[in-house]
């Protein structure tokens, strides 16, 4: 993890800097700074509670914004998974990569030294980051970007006005105890062509508004919620949930316990 060092230096007042050997590199110390920041492990059981969160399997490819030592990365080569670390600090790097050869998971666990905010990680199915918000914030239009289904892992920060879909707080825990995930969402936001009527919909991350113009009348929807390419919502007495697939939705809907299927088109964004 990589964090601003002028934000977090006075959390790092009470405690102690621990270094961390590294057989061909100068020591890493916890604390030490970096480019605008500093260095902060994420904890094992935070680590693991941030993948269990994010259900890594086998089939995921996994990137770590700011890797630091790259735990998160080793973990997640350590459940199977194909696993990349960014990290901008070079020495961090060394460690890693010796780590994953000590581990035995060097194969599915690789380390770059980059700027985060250069690199391209629209191809990953898991991200995790230990970054501040204003950095995640810096990041969310990218992060927005990415295929919706895409499972987001931060430790204790947040993105704003973007909320999570899920928290967890470990306890008992000192430090860091907090995951957040987040979803991606398929884009929605525009207008829907149903053999019922006129879908409206407005988009706020994964929370949905709207109209439904049917018969003659116009009604609002109510419980939106998207989940990756799955929508939720109601419309009168009918409520509704499917699967999105580029500029087709379709699904299945229950009214009065009756069940019945449904179809959309995009018609305008």
């Amino acid at each position: 993890m990589m964090v601003e060092a002028r934000t977090l230096r006075r959390w790092l007042l009470a405690a102690c800097l621990t270094a961390v050997a590294t057989p061909a590199a100068a020591q890493v110390v916890v604390g030490q700074d970096g480019k605008d920041v500093v260095y902060l492990p994420t904890p094992p059981e935070l680590v693991n509670k941030m993948l269990d969160m994010a259900a890594v399997t086998p089939q995921d490819s996994v990137v770590d914004l700011g890797s630091g030592d790259g735990r998160i990365v080793i973990a997640a080569a350590k459940r199977g998974a194909r696993a990349l670390g960014v990290e901008y600090d070079g020495p961090l790097v060394e460690l890693s990569r010796q780590t994953a050869i000590r581990e035995g998971v060097s194969d599915k666990a690789t380390f770059v030294q980059a700027d985060l905010f250069t690199v391209d990680f629209s191809r990953a199915t898991v991200l995790t980051m230990f970054l501040l918000s204003d950095m995640m914030v810096k990041l969310q239009p990218q992060i927005f970007n990415m295929t919706p289904g895409t499972r987001v892992v931060s430790n204790t920060f947040v993105m704003d006005d973007w909320p999570p879909d899920s928290t967890v707080k470990l306890d008992p825990c000192n430090t860091w105890c907090t995951a957040h995930l987040w979803v991606v969402p398929a884009k929605v936001e525009g207008v829907w062509r149903l053999p019922q009527g006129e879908l409206t919909l407005k988009q706020a991350f994964q929370d949905l508004t709207g109209t439904f113009m049917t018969g003659g009348e116009m009604v609002p929807i109510r419980s939106g919620r998207l989940h990756g390419d799955e929508i939720t919502f109601a419309a009168g007495e009918v409520e509704y949930t499917g699967i999105i697939t580029g500029t087709t939705m379709e699904g299945s809907a229950t009214r009065n316990g009756a069940a019945l299927r449904w179809n959309a088109i995009r018609i305008s964004r």
